[in-house]
């Protein structure tokens, strides 16, 4: 799945990475391959220069750290509620979740989308595992998912839309939820060599562009 081209003359769509920690050189390079242009996030300057945003995989309370050792937290905080396109994959799904069950007392997340998660709730680096998942909305066929130390999803807003689930011990866990323009999913897809749920959000970039929603400030 290829996402749609603006119009002609306009700009590729901008696509920052969170590059604080964990996988993000991967993710750059499947925005790349999908044509937007990739920005590694480090500083509030460089999230001022992109339009949409993936939080990768890592270990969700560091990342959290480094968010406020960076000062990227505040400025993404802002961006996040004025309707800024994100896709976090595993620990960026919690940091976009609005609640953290068993988590830190001093865990912060961005509540982006209305989820309860629960870290590492597959079990250690060990328990990763893979599966073919249906995502609803995705054409191509089942997207093989590579679950490391995956959390789960515990809760989910009404306003969630569940676009795919795996099933562990007999229980359905929705592991791909969409509310507005933020995506999640709890696995790696960047690992698996898929772009697909990298195109739903540049898609969703571009929405946001002509709707005037996403510009950076």
């Amino acid at each position: 799945m290829s996402p749609p081209s603006p119009r002609a003359g306009a700009p590729r769509a901008v696509v920052g990475v969170l590059a604080l920690q964990g996988d993000f050189a991967e993710h750059a390079q499947m925005i790349e391959s999908l044509g937007a242009r990739a920005v590694e996030v480090r500083s509030p300057a460089e999230l001022d220069e992109v339009e949409g945003l993936v939080l990768p995989g890592g270990e969700s309370t560091t990342l959290s750290m480094l968010l406020d050792w960076s000062g990227v937290r505040e400025p993404l905080e802002r961006r996040l509620r004025s309707g800024m396109p994100a896709l976090g994959t595993c620990a960026g799904m919690i940091l976009l979740a609005r609640e953290v069950v068993g988590g830190r007392p001093d865990q912060r997340t961005f509540a982006a989308i209305d989820l309860g998660v629960r870290r590492n709730a597959f079990g250690r680096q060990v328990d990763s595992f893979e599966a073919d998942l249906d995502v609803e909305g995705i054409e191509g066929g089942a997207m093989h998912a590579v679950f490391i130390r995956a959390p789960v999803v515990e809760r989910v807003g009404p306003g969630v839309e569940v676009l795919a689930t795996v099933e562990v011990a007999g229980v359905h866990r929705p592991v791909v939820c969409r509310e507005g323009a933020v995506l999640v999913a709890a696995f790696h897809p960047e690992l698996a060599g898929d772009g697909r749920l990298h195109a739903l959000l540049i898609d969703a970039v571009l929405t946001a562009r002509r709707s005037g929603v996403s510009a950076a400030p």
